[in-house]
């Protein structure tokens, strides 16, 4: 059978459009649909946006430091309208890089919803139907809004970046890493912040230790921060937006932030009458090698519900353009990912968590927590927090934690030791760079807990 394209496409974000591009240099024609805007979350609604806030949202404590370090400034103001076209433009730059990238490799881009028909068929919100030898899902997921009565008057982080007008009082609900990043953004901008979470502690899935101590840094950074609150119902008041609590108490803002987890985007799609298993959640269900239990049907990046980063997904698309059409059979590597949470302080993690060591073997665990020069030198109170998580049996270093301004950076490099299988002596053995925060990791000599 004669197909249209050798590769389709559905979505544009990061993982679809390595895929398509890889798949499209071997000589493969490769045809892939988006419906919104190349790039995906990462770029338009995610990683990127998100990250120049988190770039923004600094220098207004740094004007503060470098008050106390002699320098004579004057309080700022930020202003949303100066920052949000500067920010605008350059997602309008990196999709355009993204386009080029993929049409200079040879692909067809259709700006359009795409659907599965069956396994060989997609059908465009054009109108247009492609026959297709593979088809790579690759839709990425969406924020989850709770059914809470008055939820449509409140935004999620695909509208966040397209606010008209800055919040002077902003609530976010949730506990997770991106209503952690958000209620740091806002708060080092200049809005009075409130974050509700439902759950005990916030950060779940990560470091029990690193939860606790990061609760109180954001709190002392001047987040109104509680847990064990839910939202309600909010209604529309006087322009603004009433909240009450699950605790009874009833609060105004001007927007509410849902960051209250993700959903793959599935629905709609065809996938289920094409025959493709999907699971608990809606997401995409795959082997090792990306493949559903539809042969022709593969799917990457955050419809899978795996790990839910843009390198990863980026992986996930190169190993699938090497086992489909280099003959080169490749499982995307998951093991020992790193990952960073952009509060203030940063949070930079690889390998596991205590928890998640303790339940496998007995381990030692390193920590140190103090004061930085660069804080302690102008009098302030908070504290970095090293910390390494070892094997008893083989002083295999098992996880790194780092806890700092900075840490997303330190932790890349960390990264590379622990992939490597780095042990406790070959940190050791590591001479310092001395003065810096980071020289801890290789200074930690006694653990400061076994079992």
């Amino acid at each position: 059978m004669a197909f249209d394209f050798d590769l389709f496409v559905i979505g544009g974000g990061s993982g679809g459009v390595r895929a398509g591009r890889v798949a499209a240099e071997t000589g493969a024609k490769v045809g892939l649909a988006e419906e919104f805007r190349m790039g995906g979350t990462c770029v338009i609604r995610g990683c990127v946006p998100k990250k120049l806030m988190v770039f923004a949202s600094g220098y207004g404590p740094a004007a503060d430091a470098a008050r106390a370090y002699g320098w004579d400034y004057q309080a700022g103001t930020f202003h949303w309208d100066r920052f949000r076209p500067m920010l605008h433009a350059e997602l309008d730059r990196l999709e355009g890089i993204y386009r080029k990238n993929l049409g200079g490799a040879g692909a067809d881009i259709f700006d359009a919803r795409a659907t599965v028909k069956d396994p060989h068929t997609v059908e465009l919100s054009t109108g247009e139907v492609f026959t297709a030898k593979h088809i790579l899902v690759a839709t990425g997921g969406h924020p989850f809004t709770p059914e809470t009565p008055g939820a449509e008057l409140g935004i999620t982080s695909n509208e966040v970046f397209n606010l008209e007008q800055f919040p002077d009082r902003i609530l976010i609900v949730g506990g997770g890493y991106i209503a952690c990043e958000f209620s740091c953004i806002f708060n080092g901008l200049g809005a009075h912040v409130a974050q509700w979470y439902r759950g005990a502690q916030i950060l779940r899935g990560f470091d029990d230790e690193v939860r606790g101590f990061l609760s109180e840094h954001i709190a002392d950074r001047g987040v109104d921060l509680h847990v064990g609150l839910e939202v309600e119902r909010m209604e529309k008041r006087d322009g603004r937006i009433w909240v009450k609590g699950t605790d009874g108490r009833e609060e105004m803002f001007d927007q509410v932030l849902f960051a209250t987890g993700r959903t793959a985007n599935t629905m709609g799609l065809g996938l289920e009458d094409a025959g493709v298993e999907l699971g608990r959640w809606g997401e995409v269900v795959v082997d090792d090698f990306s493949q559903t239990n539809v042969p022709s049907i593969f799917a990457v990046g955050d419809v899978t519900n795996r790990i839910n980063l843009t390198p990863v997904a980026i992986r996930e698309g190169a190993a699938f353009v090497e086992t489909v059409f280099k003959g080169n059979p490749t499982k995307p590597d998951h093991e020992d990912v790193a990952s960073a949470v952009f509060t203030q302080p940063e949070y930079g993690t690889v390998g596991m968590s205590e928890e998640e060591a303790r339940a496998q073997e007995p381990v030692d665990v390193y920590c140190a927590a103090f004061r930085p020069m660069q804080k302690s030198f102008i009098g302030v109170d908070e504290r970095v927090l090293y910390k390494l998580v070892v094997s008893q049996k083989t002083q295999k270093v098992l996880g790194v934690h780092i806890v700092a301004d900075g840490a997303g950076e330190m932790i890349q490099l960390a990264a590379v030791a622990v992939k490597m299988g780095a042990t406790k002596d070959d940190f050791d053995r590591t001479v310092a760079v001395h003065p810096t925060m980071s020289e801890e990791i290789v200074l930690m000599k006694n653990p400061t807990r076994s079992g």
